[in-house]
């Protein structure tokens, strides 16, 4: 018996769910809250059905909340992705208007008729990984607010102000070797006072999050940690958002999920790249930071740098060369670790069909694949010793 499939366009406080068969004839639709009650009833809707398959639009963003509970509940969810619903939206209504009965049927119709769409599945250690990121970016963000306020009332306090990267310890120094008199001088140095305070909190609450990351990648089996340039937040970021990689048939594909693969934009006999702008963008601060730290230090990646220097490339086109060479780096590093992982007693290896066997020289002709001008056979080696 073919299973139905539930569509749903889900929103923090109600999802709209509509019903189709294997024809796409609507079997039911409605609006449901997100609370208890309404997801019970939503659930039972649902369940009128013996073979049913939930399609959820957005399960790593705003459907992330229903799809847990439904996968909790025993439920077998898909994750459709927003553009494949937009272009579906797009052709069925000859408009893009968004309406939530619209974007549900949109999506129902996508996982009706797509093959290879992703199940969603909770891993508890990921979700407590990307808590935990989150968690230690926010924490970042507002050293960087506190920091930011401090450099402003030191400037009026002190002549010149005070250097640019500034630590609780620097910042107390400083504020001791001022002494205003009038009322403003004074409540400018009680204000700072607080501020040094408050930043030394954070400081401590970053350290605490970085020991914690540390642990909890070290505990998912990850060697990410090996990496030149990837640290504990880097390194649960990379775990948190990425998930299963074997979700990605080859590194092509990982790297245009990142945003590292660049677009071709060629006319004509004229054949050319530009940057991409699109993928996950935290993924790429990732590997921007990975870059940045190898370029600091002597290693394969700077020599690779200063090699597509050498070939006449800028200095933008080396800085995109290199991530997108890194990203193969950190591809190959995941699925190395999913096949150790899962060749265990019992298990198998597979993560991928493209696994660490796939060789390092990029090759052109979509946004998919690597960069143009394959790498020689040092590139090869340098990459080689960086993974």
């Amino acid at each position: 018996m073919t299973p139905v499939i539930i569509g749903m366009d889900p929103h923090k406080r109600s999802a709209t769910i509509e019903i189709i068969d294997e024809r796409e004839h609507v079997l039911h639709a409605g609006r449901f809250g997100t609370d208890q009650d309404g997801y019970h009833r939503m659930l039972a809707t649902g369940r009128r059905h013996s073979q049913r398959l939930w399609a959820v639009e957005g399960c790593q963003g705003i459907g992330r909340h229903l799809a847990q509970r439904l996968v909790a509940d025993g439920e077998t969810v898909v994750d459709v992705p927003a553009k494949l619903s937009a272009r579906v939206r797009v052709f069925a209504t000859g408009q893009g208007r968004k309406t939530d009965p619209v974007d549900a049927h949109s999506v129902a119709v996508v996982a009706l008729r797509t093959r290879g769409l992703r199940f969603f599945q909770v891993d508890d250690a990921t979700v407590a990984l990307r808590l935990l990121v989150d968690h230690r970016d926010e924490l970042g963000h507002a050293r960087t607010q506190v920091v930011n306020r401090l450099h402003r009332l030191l400037l009026e306090l002190l002549a010149g102000g005070a250097k640019k990267f500034l630590s609780a310890t620097q910042a107390r120094a400083l504020l001791a070797s001022v002494r205003p008199r009038d009322v403003v001088g004074r409540t400018r140095r009680r204000l700072a006072a607080d501020l040094i305070t408050e930043l030394d909190r954070i400081d401590k609450r970053i350290k605490t999050a970085n020991t914690e990351l540390g642990e909890l990648v070290a505990s998912t089996g990850s060697t990410l940690l090996e990496l030149f340039g990837i640290g504990p937040s880097s390194a649960a970021r990379l775990l948190g958002d990425i998930g299963d990689v074997g979700r990605f048939a080859d590194k092509g594909r990982f790297a245009s999920w990142n945003g590292t693969a660049p677009l071709e934009a060629s006319s004509g006999d004229r054949r050319r790249h530009r940057l991409s702008r699109a993928g996950n963008r935290r993924i790429n601060r990732v590997l921007h930071v990975m870059a940045i730290v190898q370029l600091r230090h002597d290693t394969p990646g700077r020599a690779y740098y200063q090699r597509r220097l050498a070939d006449g490339k800028t200095s933008m086109e080396a800085m995109r060369c290199l991530k997108r060479r890194l990203s193969d780096v950190v591809y190959r590093r995941m699925v190395r670790d999913a096949e150790r992982l899962a060749a265990g007693p019992g298990g198998h290896s597979g993560a991928a069909p493209d696994s660490s066997a796939a060789d390092l020289n990029p090759v052109v002709s979509t946004s998919e694949q690597s960069l143009p001008e394959p790498a020689d056979h040092k590139d090869r080696a340098a990459a080689s010793s960086s993974a």
